[in-house]
């Protein structure tokens, strides 16, 4: 939505996918354990239709990224924007994110967007 509201997008399906870069480098279990929990838990608030998230590709040009190197890719289908809003309210999630952050601080930024095909 812009500021007055107006909606921006056709209604219906939107994807939200995340881009998470961990300060430091973490084993691959413990990312895939981050990754678990993270589905688990938009799982189990039924606001998500489905979640698939991967390991970033790690290859020599990423010592130029501008911002931070990922670590990993996530994206959540949902059916509307009202769902989308909600799931920054899940249960759960303020728990998980901080508990991540007191022992691999990491950093996300997201994009919502219609599906790309």
């Amino acid at each position: 939505m812009d500021r007055t509201g107006k909606r921006l997008f056709s209604e219906g399906m939107i994807h939200h996918t995340m881009i998470v870069a961990f300060d430091n480098p973490i084993p691959a279990s413990e990312l895939d354990q981050y990754l678990r929990e993270f589905g688990q838990l938009v799982a189990e608030s039924g606001l998500v239709e489905s979640f698939a998230a991967r390991h970033h590709i790690r290859v020599p040009g990423d010592d130029h990224a501008p911002v931070a190197i990922a670590s990993a890719v996530l994206q959540l289908r949902l059916a509307d924007v009202d769902a989308l809003n909600a799931t920054f309210a899940m249960p759960g999630a303020v728990d998980l994110i901080r508990r991540w952050q007191s022992s691999h601080p990491y950093k996300a930024v997201w994009v919502n967007h219609e599906p790309l095909a």
